[in-house]
C-alpha cells in the first residue's frame, strides 16, 4: 500500500511540467505530499488520500481505494460546473472555491494544465498573471 505522502512519480513529473510554466511558482513539500505555490497562496496539493484514513478529503471525493487527489481553486462558475459534474472532481473538505480531483490512469492532461492555469490566475497578482498565453 501507498503511503498517503507518497506521489507516483508520473504524476509528479507531469505536474511539474505544467507549474513549469507558471511564473515564479514554487514547489515545496506540504504537510502531506507536495505542493506548488505562488508566493504565499497555493496553487496545487497533491497527495495519494487512503479511505478512512484522510478524515475529510476520503469523505468528499467518496473514495473506497487508495488515490491520487489534488485540489486547486476556481472561479466561482467553474467550481460550480466542475463540483456539479461528479466524479473525477469533488468538493475539496477546505477553503472557498478549492476543487478537489481524483488524478486517474487516464487522465486529461490538457484539461489538468488549463484547470492549473486557471488556478494560478486565481492566486497570482495581476502582474503575473498577465504574463500568461
Amino acid at each position: 500500500m501507498t503511503d498517503r505522502a507518497d506521489v507516483p512519480p508520473e504524476v509528479l513529473a507531469a505536474l511539474r511540467g505544467i507549474c513549469a510554466g507558471l511564473p515564479e511558482s514554487y514547489e515545496e513539500p506540504a504537510w502531506v505530499g507536495t505542493r506548488w505555490r505562488i508566493r504565499q497562496r497555493t496553487v496545487l496539493h497533491v497527495f495519494t488520500a487512503h479511505p478512512g484514513s484522510t478524515g475529510a478529503f476520503s469523505r468528499a471525493a467518496e473514495l473506497t481505494e487508495p488515490a491520487v487527489v489534488m485540489t486547486f481553486r476556481a472561479q466561482a462558475e467553474e467550481f460550480d460546473s466542475l463540483v456539479g459534474a461528479g466524479h473525477p472532481f469533488f468538493r475539496a473538505a477546505w477553503g472557498t472555491q478549492v476543487v478537489g480531483m481524483i488524478i486517474e490512469p487516464d487522465a486529461d492532461w490538457t484539461e489538468i494544465k488549463e484547470l492549473l492555469t486557471e488556478s494560478y490566475r486565481e492566486l497570482a497578482p495581476a502582474k503575473l498573471a498577465r504574463l500568461l498565453p
